[in-house]
């Protein structure tokens, strides 16, 4: 065996082990994160803690209307978020040139919007949606700030999920006569779907995970939103001023944590079996059962 040979083998071997320790240090911290906040927090979970509402500054009580604020806040990220990170995609993706001089700003400038700190984004949700639209601190100002800042996460997802469809599809579906409207809708975004998904589960963990930005948009109020329009606390907002702002807060801290992770969990269970079978039914149409 040659030198060279030996050394290539050396370098692959260090690569190998770089990466299985890297691979275990993520798991072991992640590991001890999640056993820290659930071992702490679910000891205190039921039923009443889930549906009640919050008293004594969240000392006791339950978690009722943040919980209804979490999910208005979420509906209206996602309901504004997607279609326009969908469509944007889509014109990136389909109606532009890889390399044109558009596409690239429009890229760099996703990328860019990406990096901003949350606590940006709720300075400019606060001026633009609270005071200059009028909408004052409200569930609809938190939905769109998250909204703001979840959108380009999702374009770029989208974008690199559609440009990785085989082009071999796009060719076969022209070939049959399929207009570009029905092969986007009927071949390349079921087939893109799995990679959309994972984009739309980053999204909404950094959006059910967010707090600086909504306490300049959607505020601090405990009580059960009447309506878009009302203040709401979110979940994560819940648990900072819990753990800085009340004394003896902590458990209750702990115990909202654990909710928001099983939550977050159940979000990306459930996307990841729809995506699974999306996928299976779209490579059980694509390549006959006898070929496989």
């Amino acid at each position: 065996m040659t030198d060279a040979r030996i050394r290539q083998r050396i370098r692959d071997a260090s690569a190998t082990v770089l990466m299985w320790t890297t691979a275990t240090l993520i798991v072991c911290v992640l590991t001890c994160i999640l056993s820290d906040i659930l071992v702490r927090g679910l000891s205190q979970l039921s039923w009443t803690f889930l549906t009640a509402e919050l008293q004594d500054a969240g000392r006791s009580g339950g978690i009722g209307s943040i919980i209804v604020s979490t999910g208005l806040l979420l509906m209206v990220t996602l309901v504004v978020a997607v279609p326009l990170s969908l469509a944007t995609a889509v014109a990136l993706a389909e109606q532009t040139r890889t390399r044109s001089r558009f596409t690239r700003m429009v890229q760099h400038s996703l990328d860019a919007l990406a990096a901003v700190p949350s606590i940006v984004f709720g300075l400019f949700g606060n001026a633009f949606f609270c005071v200059l639209l009028g909408m004052g601190y409200s569930i609809l100002s938190g939905g769109l700030t998250l909204a703001c800042m979840v959108l380009p996460i999702l374009v770029r997802t989208t974008e690199q999920a559609l440009r990785a469809v085989p082009i071999e599809y796009r060719h076969a579906a022209a070939a049959l006569g399929l207009s570009r409207a029905t092969i986007l809708r009927q071949i390349e975004l079921p087939v893109a779907a799995p990679a959309i998904a994972a984009g739309l589960i980053l999204g909404l963990g950094r959006a059910m995970a967010e707090t600086a930005a909504l306490i300049f948009t959607s505020g601090y109020v405990t009580r059960m939103p009447a309506s878009l329009l009302d203040s709401g606390r979110a979940m994560s907002v819940h648990i900072y001023d819990l753990a800085m702002n009340v004394p003896g807060g902590n458990a209750r801290a702990y115990t909202t944590a654990a909710v928001l992770i099983v939550l977050l969990v159940m979000i990306n269970a459930v996307t990841t079996l729809l995506t699974r079978r999306m996928a299976g039914r779209i490579r059980d149409a694509v390549v006959p059962e006898g070929s496989r």
